[in-house]
């Protein structure tokens, strides 16, 4: 067992979370990570609807009566979105742990604070970790330039990025970015983090809302088959390499707007990649640590052998060498 600040401040058996990911953290996913002692994390902006995300909360709590969080990403959109609305739906329905991500917090952290929810802010950079301590955060979690989605413009990968932000803020810090299995685990403990937070570990579980095709076919690959998109516009996403990314990076490259890209990249795509299974189509988050991942076990699975591989690792390897 692994007791830490996170496992002591957000009531979890675990300190491991998983990370909020677009149309896939749902009550399915988000219940199961929870069930197995972890924090289950729901996505709001799943639901272009505020009602919506209120309907997901409450089957949610059917299926789980332990800890979850609800992701709230403030990052440019194509679609118009009412922050406020979504804020009064993680309120009024009692959630007890947002994660904000993306942009400044601000707009959003006084009304949260104030119905005493605990907060955790993903970044990606120090200053911004530090930026979130004096906003009254109640945790980071440090993005490292492996990861899914957003690693920021700074390049800094999780080896330097988790020990920099350890050492600049007081706050716990969760270790993000491509880690997936008990090695990732451990070094992010020895890096200093209170436990750590994986989305593309939990994209291959048996839970996750993805088509097998998407699954099975996201099992080949090796750690070089992602790219980064939209940097030219300082938006950097990593993404599987497909037919569709592979061309929407070319005419970025080529000096394309991001409305001019905008057919290409449109999350829509990237739904009906995840629904029907069309692997050539659509863009999709995905990790470094793709390459680490050659099975799809369930959640409980995934948490159950992170826990028992890590204490085998503290207590025989590690313990073994160090004499």
């Amino acid at each position: 067992m692994f007791k830490t600040k996170m496992t002591d401040l957000l009531n979890i058996e675990h300190p491991i979370m998983q990370g909020g990911m677009m149309w896939i953290s749902r009550a399915e996913l988000t219940s199961a990570v929870s069930n197995a002692g972890g924090l289950g994390t729901m996505t709001a902006l799943t639901f272009s609807q505020p009602k919506d995300l209120s309907a997901e909360i409450r089957k949610t709590r059917q299926l789980t009566s332990n800890t979850f969080a609800v992701n709230v990403t403030l990052l440019p959109a194509f679609r118009q979105i009412n922050y406020d609305d979504y804020i009064d739906v993680i309120i009024g329905e009692g959630i007890t742990v947002v994660e904000t991500a993306g942009n400044n917090p601000e707009r959003v952290i006084g009304r949260l604070k104030a119905a005493g929810i605990k907060i955790i802010h993903k970044c990606t950079t120090v200053r911004h970790a530090r930026k979130a301590e004096e906003l009254g955060c109640d945790m980071i979690s440090i993005d490292g330039y492996e990861c899914a989605g957003h690693p920021g413009e700074d390049d800094v990968g999780g080896l330097v990025l988790i020990p920099a932000a350890v050492n600049a803020v007081k706050l716990p810090v969760i270790a993000s970015g491509g880690i997936g299995d008990a090695r990732g685990f451990v070094a992010a403990l020895a890096l200093g983090a209170e436990g750590v937070n994986m989305g593309t570990r939990f994209l291959l579980t048996k839970e996750a809302p993805v088509h097998q095709d998407v699954k099975d076919w996201l099992l080949k690959f090796t750690e070089r088959d992602t790219l980064l998109l939209l940097r030219a516009f300082r938006n950097t996403e990593r993404v599987a390499r497909t037919p569709r990314s592979e061309k929407a990076l070319a005419m970025e490259r080529g000096g394309a707007t991001v409305e001019e890209m905008r057919s290409i990249i449109s999350g829509s795509m990237g739904q009906r990649m995840i629904e029907q299974g069309v692997v050539d189509e659509g863009i999709m988050s995905v990790g470094q640590c793709i390459g680490l991942i050659r099975d799809i076990p369930t959640v409980k699975e995934v948490i159950d052998k992170i826990i028992r591989d890590a204490d085998q690792i503290v207590n025989d390897r590690l313990v073994k060498i160090s004499k």
